[in-house]
């Protein structure tokens, strides 16, 4: 009999800002991505998390005025790096972001498993 995987809290790793000018509708393309893989996950009965979930609201609260200000800057990887530490794994998902590659190469060093794309994550049932 083979054990079923447990349910994961897994944060979704994807670009937010690479490759968008900082266009909001680009941005908000990106958000869509990873909120698209989160309820895969959450369908494959995993706890999915994104950091821009978290840190959206908050820079609006602060009174953020764009990516990249000072707000942006003391909020929006930080938020990503404390929710990483109470994570089990990372999907890595889309195309290049130093922000991803980031939280995957904490995650390794924090020793929780790194997924590369859907496909490679069991299901928790």
């Amino acid at each position: 009999m083979t054990s079923v995987p447990r349910a994961l809290m897994i944060l979704v790793a994807g670009p937010y800002r690479s490759g968008t000018d900082d266009d909001p509708h680009a941005l908000e393309a990106n958000v869509r991505a990873m909120n698209e893989a989160a309820l895969v996950l959450f369908r494959a009965g995993h706890l999915p998390v994104t950091g821009e979930a978290l840190a959206l609201p908050l820079l609006e609260t602060a009174g953020c005025t764009g990516p990249g200000d000072p707000l942006f800057r003391e909020i929006f990887h930080p938020v990503a790096e404390r929710l990483l530490s109470r994570c089990d794994a990372v999907l890595r998902i889309g195309g290049p972001s130093e922000g991803a590659d980031l939280m995957v190469a904490l995650a390794r060093a924090q020793g929780k498993d790194v997924f590369a794309g859907l496909a490679a994550v069991p299901a928790a049932r």
